[in-house]
C-alpha cells in the first residue's frame, strides 16, 4: 500500500487508484481491488448510500489509509468533507488560511520591516484582494475577514470552507455533498463556481441541478465504477436504455430456460421409451444375446451423451438468466401505509400565535395549519427555519407567543440525532413504540428495507441514507402515529435512490407535512400545497 502526491512534473493533473482494497474495522469490505482514475474535467460520483462514495473521496484525500493498493494524486489536492465542522471562535481569515500572510502584510504596512514578515508574505501581496474577490464570487462579500465563524450561518460556513480551497488553487478538488445546508442563493453561487472549475473535480452529490453541470458520471456500484459520458440527465437516459435492454434479456433468458427444461424432459421420455423397448426385446429374446448386449451398451452410451448435452444446455440457460437478472437494478421502495396517520380535511393541526423565536424571526398574528396540508418552508440560511421547527416540536421555548400542535407530531432533525448509536435499528424503533411486539416491529421495519439481519445492525454502523431510513422508521412507527410530520432538510446526505424512496414514502403518508428544504425538485415531487417564506416574518408565498 502506498499513498503519494507527486509534483506536476510526473504528468497531467489526475488521480490514479490502483488495486485499492479497504474494509471497515468490523470487517465489512468496501473496496476489493478497485481500479479507477479521474482526469481533467468535472466528474459526478454517484451510487446508492453505503456504496463507498465518501469513503473513496477520503481515501483519495489521504484521510483514510487503504489496506492494499495505491492512491496517486498528481498535483495539489483540496477536499471539502460532507460535514464541515469549524471552530466558532476562529476568524474568517483563519478559516481561509491567510491569517499569517495578512498579519505580516499589515505589519509591513505599519512600518515593521523585519525579514520574517517579508518571508511570510512571499509573492502574495494581493492576498486580501484575492480573498475578497473569492468571497464575492460565492456571495459572501458581506462577510468581513475579521468576523468569527460563530457569527455566520451553517450554509455560509460551508461556502467559507470552499472559498479557502479556491484560494489555494488546488489542481484536484474533491467535494462531498457541497450543497447540504445551502439556501437557493448560495446553491446558485456554488453551481457557478463548479462551472468555472478548470482542473480535476470529483463531486459526490444528490443535487441533480449540480450533477447536470458535470462532464461525466461515475456510477459506483458493487465495488466497481461504470462511466457514463455527459451530465446526470444524459446518465438517466443511458441507464433507462440499459435497463430496458437488461429486462428484455431477462425475458429471453427465461424463455430459453423453459425451452431447455422442456427439451430435457422430452429427452428423458424418449430414453425411457427406448429402455422399455430394449427390455421387451431382451425378455422376448427375439435377437441373439450378443447382439442385444451390444445394442444395450450402445444405447446406454448414447443416452448418457444425450442427457449430459441437455443438462449442459440447461445449466448454461440458468447462468444466462442469472447474468441477465444481475444486470437489472432492483431499487426497493419504502412502503408507508398506516391509516392512523390520516388527517381529515379541515381538522386543526397546528396553531402559531404572535410567535417570536430565539433568533428574532416572528409569526405575526395567528397562523393555522388545517387538514393534510403539505407545506414547504423556505428561506435563506440563518432565517430561522430550523429554530421554528424546533420550537413547534417543543425542543426550544419561544421568546414570545405560543405554538400549539393539535395532533401527535414527530420532528426529523437535520442532524439525525434521534437514534441511540449503541442500539440496533429494531431496538431504536422499540424505544418509540414500547408496546409493540418484536414481530410487529420487524414486520414494519421490512417496509423500510430493514429485513432480517439488517434490523439488528447497530445505528452507529449505518450509512447516511440507512441512518435516515432508520430515523424515519422510528418516527413513523412511533405510537401514537404522527399526524403532523416535520422534516428539516431531509434530502441532505441522501443519494438519488434514497430520495426516490423518501418521495414514495411521503406520497403514501396521509398526515400533515411541513418540510424545510432548499431542494426545489424534491419539494415539487412531494406535492407541496402551500409555500411559506421565513424572512424576518413568516408569510405565504408563491412557488419558486
Amino acid at each position: 500500500m502506498s499513498l503519494s502526491s507527486p509534483a506536476h512534473a510526473h504528468g497531467p493533473t489526475s488521480v490514479a487508484v490502483t488495486g485499492l482494497s479497504y474494509a471497515w474495522p468490523d470487517g465489512t469490505v468496501v473496496f476489493d481491488d478497485l481500479q479507477v482514475s479521474f482526469g481533467p474535467g468535472r466528474t459526478g460520483l454517484i451510487g446508492v448510500n453505503g456504496s463507498g462514495k465518501s469513503t473513496l473521496l477520503r481515501l483519495i484525500a489521504g484521510e483514510l489509509t487503504p489496506a492494499d493498493g495505491t492512491v496517486r494524486v498528481f498535483g495539489d489536492i483540496g477536499y471539502l468533507p460532507q460535514n464541515v465542522a469549524l471552530d466558532t471562535t476562529s476568524r474568517v481569515d483563519e478559516v481561509l488560511g491567510i491569517a499569517g500572510t495578512r498579519a505580516a502584510l499589515h505589519a509591513i504596512e505599519a512600518g515593521d520591516v523585519r525579514e520574517e514578515h517579508f518571508t511570510a508574505v512571499g509573492d502574495d501581496w494581493d492576498v486580501e484582494e484575492r480573498a475578497r474577490a473569492t468571497l464575492g464570487e460565492l456571495g459572501l462579500d458581506h462577510i468581513d475577514l475579521d468576523r468569527t465563524i460563530g457569527e455566520v450561518s451553517g450554509g455560509e460556513s460551508v461556502l467559507l470552507r470552499l472559498a479557502a480551497l479556491l484560494l489555494r488553487r488546488p489542481d484536484v478538488l474533491l467535494l462531498d455533498e457541497p450543497t447540504n445546508n445551502l439556501d437557493l442563493h448560495a446553491r446558485q453561487r456554488l453551481y457557478a463556481a463548479v462551472e468555472r472549475w478548470s482542473g480535476v473535480l470529483v463531486l459526490v452529490s444528490h443535487d441533480r441541478e449540480l450533477l447536470d453541470r458535470v462532464d461525466q458520471i461515475a456510477d459506483l456500484r458493487g465495488g466497481g465504477i461504470t462511466w457514463y459520458g455527459g451530465n446526470f440527465s444524459a446518465y438517466e437516459e443511458a441507464l433507462a436504455v440499459e435497463q430496458d435492454a437488461a429486462e428484455r434479456m431477462v425475458r429471453v433468458a427465461e424463455s430459453d430456460l423453459k425451452k431447455q427444461k422442456r427439451e430435457l424432459s422430452d429427452a428423458h421420455m424418449k430414453l425411457a421409451r427406448r429402455k422399455r423397448y430394449g427390455q421387451k426385446m431382451w425378455d422376448s429374446k427375439r435377437e441373439p444375446k450378443i447382439v442385444m448386449g451390444a445394442r444395450k451398451r450402445a444405447a446406454q452410451v448414447s443416452a448418457g451423451k444425450h442427457r449430459i448435452l441437455h443438462e449442459e444446455k440447461l445449466t448454461e440457460a440458468k447462468e444466462r438468466l442469472d447474468e441477465a437478472v444481475e444486470a437489472v437494478r432492483d431499487d426497493d421502495e419504502i412502503r408507508v401505509d398506516m391509516p392512523f396517520t390520516a388527517v381529515p380535511p379541515g381538522r386543526d393541526v397546528l396553531t402559531l400565535r404572535d410567535l417570536r423565536l430565539a433568533h428574532g424571526a416572528r409569526v405575526r398574528g395567528a397562523f393555522e395549519l388545517r387538514g393534510p396540508e403539505r407545506v414547504a418552508l423556505i428561506g435563506r440560511n440563518g432565517a430561522g427555519k430550523t429554530t421554528l421547527l424546533r420550537t413547534i416540536a417543543g425542543d426550544l421555548a419561544p421568546v414570545e407567543g405560543e405554538a400549539t400542535a393539535h395532533v401527535p407530531l414527530r420532528f426529523l432533525p437535520q442532524r439525525l440525532d434521534v437514534l441511540d448509536d449503541g442500539l440496533s435499528v429494531a431496538e431504536n424503533v422499540a424505544r418509540f413504540a414500547p408496546d409493540a411486539t418484536n414481530n410487529r416491529i420487524r414486520a414494519r421495519l421490512a417496509r423500510f428495507l430493514f429485513k432480517g439481519a439488517r434490523a439488528d445492525q447497530l445505528a452507529a454502523t449505518l450509512s447516511g441514507g440507512e441512518r435516515f431510513r432508520a430515523t424515519l422508521a422510528a418516527l413513523m412507527l412511533s405510537e401514537p402515529a404522527p399526524q403532523l410530520l416535520m422534516l428539516d432538510e431531509p434530502t441532505n446526505n441522501l443519494d438519488m435512490a434514497s430520495v426516490r424512496q423518501l418521495t414514495t414514502a411521503l406520497e403514501s403518508y396521509e398526515g400533515a407535512l411541513v418540510v424545510a428544504s432548499h431542494d426545489l425538485p424534491f419539494l415539487r415531487s412531494i406535492g407541496v400545497t402551500r409555500w411559506l417564506l421565513l424572512d424576518g416574518a413568516l408569510t405565504d408565498t408563491e412557488a419558486p
